[in-house]
Formats: structure tokens, C-alpha cells, sequence
């Protein structure tokens, strides 16, 4: 089958989403950790609090990646997704009582399963899985940008307004992210194709092959391990900077909002900057030593947030959050194409990743909440480093390599 060749136009308007629904997504996380310390929540009852958001996400991961492969209307779900993060994001602003945070927490949680899938299925549609690894390296080179963007706003609004600012300015930019959605233009037809074998070659698209059943995609081992392996990057990463704004804003009288924002400023500079190299390396080398290279700096981080005790030394800390985010956000959807993407799974295989997902964020921020509140901070980022560990060795021990025959064929041949 022929690959998509998308307008301009429709690859503009994707680099603005990705952007704006960055923005968005920023104001939620270590805001809102700081937001509540400031109003005497304590770092469990954070902890809870972020738990109630990742459960809900949790839940509906699976039927929200379900339902966007049965859309043929990728962009309605997208839509509807952005305008409950509106919602949420109102919510916060008003109040920061249990009803209202918890209430926010719930809607983020159950529009972000719905929004990760539709956007994922509006990259594969617009360039097909040949091209899929560059388009979601540009995906996430966008989506860096406009979290640094949007965390050095808010860090502004937080610190010279009301750290109340940083949830109206989240509502407000999510405006121009439904007007680029708008101007996508795609080839429905075109989004499950499989990479076009050369003439002679085996691997060529089958027309009208059969759709996995969710029970073929469970005994899948490529997806049950890299599920397990994505359970563990969650656990170790999920809780590790919102611990450290915490205890920042506990530990800090002045520029509090400021060295958050730079927190999550200079990863996202990171991922900006490596998301390309990391696409098209996963395409040239494989899958499996790009996961390695990225997994291997979740230990450490937790490792020197456990040792450093100066605030400012957080910043420079958090560019391994570059590394990790850049691997981990390309390669997710990116091993879901290959697990399910030629079947006609491929959301509903990244909900099964999000399922995951949620699983260990879950369990990230209420346990080292729960550990920070009755052992201290530096005994919960210890218990994050074995957890990246762990991931990191499973990865080794255990991940297969899931790029397809056809894909290292041209990767050889591109290198000739």
C-alpha cells in the first residue's frame, strides 16, 4: 500500500499541537504539587491526590485506546480530550479544597487517555510506519518545546501573581490547540499502512489483513515485556520530581516557582534536542539499545536527588530527565507499530502501555509519598533508584528487539 503523503499544512498543524497540547499538559504535575504544599497539603496527601488522577487514567486506558482505533474520526477524540483538560484546569484554579483537586485529577485523568492514542493515530495517518519513527521524534521535539515554553510561564505566573495563575494560563492555552487540530488534514485509509516492501522483496502490506483480537495482542511477548518494563520506568520516575518540588517548596522561602519551572525547562531543552536522533536511531540500530541507553538514567537521577542537598543543584539533576523522556516518549509509540500497528491495534496497544503506565505512577507517587512522610525524602529516592534498576535490567535481560525485518533491511541499505 502506497504511504500517506500529507500537506504541509497538515504537518504544520501537528507540530502546533503537539506544541499547545504541551503546554497544557505542563500545568499539571509539579504545579501542582507546589500549588498544594502551599496550601499545607502534606506530601501524602499529594501523593493521593496525584494517585486519584493516574487511577483514572489508569482505567480507561485500554477502552480509551480501543474506542480511538474504532473512530475513523481521530480528531473528534482529540477535541472532546482538550476540553475536558479545560475543565480540569478550571477546576484547579478555583479551589484547591479535596472535592475540587480531586474532581481535576479525575477528568485529567480519563481526557489524557483518550488525547496520547488520537494523537499517536494522527502521526501514523499522516506519514504511515515507515516514516513514523522521524514523525514522532518531530512529535516530541514539539511537545518539548512548548513545555519549556509553557513551564517558563507559568513559572513567571506562579512567582509573580499567584501560583492560582498557572491553572487559568493552562486553560487558556489549550484554545489554540483545538484551532491546529481543526487544520489537520488526513488520509484515514492510509493509517494502518505497513511499510512497502521493494519489488522482489517479501513483507508487502496484505490488503484487508484481519485485526488482533485484544487476547492475540496479551500473548504477545514484544508487548507483555516491554509492559512490564514501562510499569518500572513509571515506578521510578512518576513521583521523582514532584518529591523534589516538594521538598523545594518546603525547604525554600524565595524563587520557588521559578526553579520548578527551570526543573522542567532544561528536560525539555534535553528532549528538544534528541528526539530526532533518538527516532531515527531506533530506526538505523533497532529498539532495544536506544530503551537502554535512556532507562539507564533513571537510577542515577534518583541517585543525585538522594545525595544533593542544594535546591539549585535540582536544574542540572533534571537534564537526565531529558534523556529518559526523549527515549521513552519516541519509543513508546513507536514499539506499539510494531506490536500491533499492521493489525489495526495500534491504540489499543498503546493503551495497554498506559494501562501500564498508570500502574506505576500510581504506585510511584502514593509509596514514595507514604516513604517521604514517615522515612524522609532521601530513603523514597533511594526506593526510586532500585526501581529504575530494575528497569533497566530488564530491558537487558529480557526486552526483544521488535523493529521488523523490512525496516533493518532498509536501514542497512540506507547505510550503504
Amino acid at each position: 500500500m502506497q504511504q500517506p503523503n500529507p500537506s504541509q499544512r497538515s504537518v504544520r498543524a501537528l507540530d502546533w499541537l503537539n506544541f499547545f497540547v504541551a503546554n497544557v499538559q505542563t500545568g499539571f504535575g509539579p504545579f501542582i504539587a507546589s500549588y498544594l504544599a502551599s496550601h499545607k497539603w502534606t506530601q501524602g496527601e499529594i501523593g493521593l491526590a496525584l494517585s486519584v488522577g493516574t487511577i483514572s487514567a489508569m482505567v480507561s486506558q485500554v477502552p480509551g485506546g480501543a474506542a480511538v482505533d474504532a473512530l475513523r474520526n481521530k480528531k473528534a477524540a482529540a477535541a472532546w480530550a482538550i476540553i475536558a483538560i479545560i475543565i480540569s484546569a478550571v477546576l484547579l484554579a478555583a479551589s484547591p479544597t479535596v472535592v475540587a483537586v480531586m474532581a481535576a485529577e479525575i477528568f485529567h485523568g480519563f481526557a489524557s487517555c483518550m488525547l496520547v492514542p488520537a494523537m499517536a493515530a494522527l502521526a501514523l495517518a499522516l506519514v504511515g510506519r515507515q516514516n513514523l519513527g522521524d514523525r514522532l521524534g518531530r512529535n516530541a521535539r514539539w511537545a518539548s518545546i512548548g513545555s519549556a515554553v509553557a513551564a517558563g510561564l507559568m513559572g513567571l505566573c506562579g512567582e509573580y501573581w499567584s501560583p492560582r495563575s498557572v491553572f487559568w494560563l493552562t486553560a487558556a492555552l489549550a484554545l489554540p490547540a483545538l484551532v491546529a487540530l481543526v487544520m489537520i488534514e488526513y488520509d484515514q485509509n492510509a493509517a494502518y499502512a505497513k511499510p512497502a516492501a521493494k519489488p522482489g522483496k517479501a513483507g508487502a502490506a496484505v490488503a484487508g489483513e484481519p485485526r488482533e483480537t485484544i487476547f492475540d495482542l496479551l500473548r504477545d511477548r514484544r508487548m507483555l515485556t516491554f509492559a512490564a518494563c514501562v510499569v518500572l520506568f513509571h515506578l521510578s520516575n512518576a513521583a521523582m520530581l514532584n518529591l523534589a518540588a516538594g521538598e523545594v517548596t518546603a525547604g525554600m522561602g524565595d524563587n520557588v516557582q521559578l526553579v520548578i519551572a527551570a526543573c522542567i525547562i532544561v528536560p525539555q531543552a534535553i528532549v528538544a534536542l534528541m528526539s530526532p536522533w533518538v527516532g531515527r536511531t531506533a530506526q538505523a540500530w533497532g529498539r532495544r539499545p536506544v530503551l537502554i541507553l535512556g532507562f539507564c538514567a533513571l537510577p542515577l537521577r534518583a541517585l543525585l536527588f538522594a545525595a544533593v542537598g542544594n535546591p539549585y543543584f535540582l536544574v542540572p539533576v533534571q537534564m537526565l530527565d531529558g534523556l529518559s523522556a526523549a527515549v521513552f516518549g519516541v519509543m513508546l509509540p513507536l514499539i506499539a507499530a510494531d506490536v500491533a500497528g499492521g493489525k489495526g491495534r495500534y491504540n489499543l496497544c498503546i493503551g495497554l502501555f498506559g494501562l501500564s503506565a498508570g500502574i506505576g505512577a500510581t504506585l510511584s507517587t502514593a509509596l514514595a509519598g507514604f516513604i517521604a512522610d514517615h522515612l524522609g525524602n532521601t530513603v523514597s529516592f533511594l526506593a526510586l533508584a532500585s526501581a529504575g534498576a530494575a528497569a533497566v535490567l530488564l530491558v537487558w535481560l529480557a526486552m526483544p528487539e521488535t523493529r521488523d525485518a523490512l525496516e533493518e533491511e532498509n536501514a542497512r541499505d540506507a547505510t550503504v
